[in-house]
């Protein structure tokens, strides 16, 4: 048993904190290496000149950056916390799954947008490399991150109610 009876929900709400934070570092690597691809594909394709795909690679720079900042604050809150005692979710947690989730679903529409046409071809091995099958295969999945483990709407819902202290939504009866 961890902690007293009846603290479950408070232990694993401070369990699920740590979790998004430790493991945001790694998750971040891995789109890291993803805008690369993105990127040198649009240069490999000439994409790259278009202003718009420009500006949509600088955006999702952006974001990662956005988003690398958060889990640092996110992970010296959680860090703060734990010493003072506390096992509260930061505020900071509550948004994390929900903008990621949604960076990256928009990071695999610009990876499709940016193969063109070849986004709806099977890579036979001709680019040597399997680039654009990694990149299909990240824009097919990344559209589950806003569903999984909390869907967008439900990633709505707690940061209402425990990040701005909104009313609970009504729910059914049990």
């Amino acid at each position: 048993m961890l902690g007293a009876p009846g603290d479950g929900w408070r232990i694993a709400m401070a369990l699920l904190g740590f979790e998004r934070g430790i493991s945001t570092l790694g998750q971040q690597m891995q789109f890291t290496h993803e805008l690369e691809w993105v990127a040198q594909a649009a240069r490999d394709n000439g994409s790259s000149r278009d202003v718009l795909v420009r500006q949509r690679i600088a955006r999702a720079w952006a974001g990662l950056r956005v988003m690398r900042a958060n889990a640092l604050w996110m992970l010296a809150g959680a860090a703060q916390a734990g010493a003072d005692g506390g096992t509260a979710l930061q505020r900071e947690a509550l948004i994390y799954k929900y903008y990621w989730s949604n960076w990256h679903r928009d990071l695999g529409q610009l990876a499709l947008d940016v193969l063109g046409p070849l986004a709806n071809v099977l890579d036979a091995g001709e680019t040597g490399d399997g680039r654009r099958t990694r990149l299909q295969q990240m824009a097919l999945f990344s559209r589950a991150d806003t569903i999984y483990a909390g869907t967008n709407e439900i990633q709505l819902n707690i940061i209402a109610e425990r990040g701005l202290g909104m009313p609970r939504e009504a729910r059914g009866q049990s």
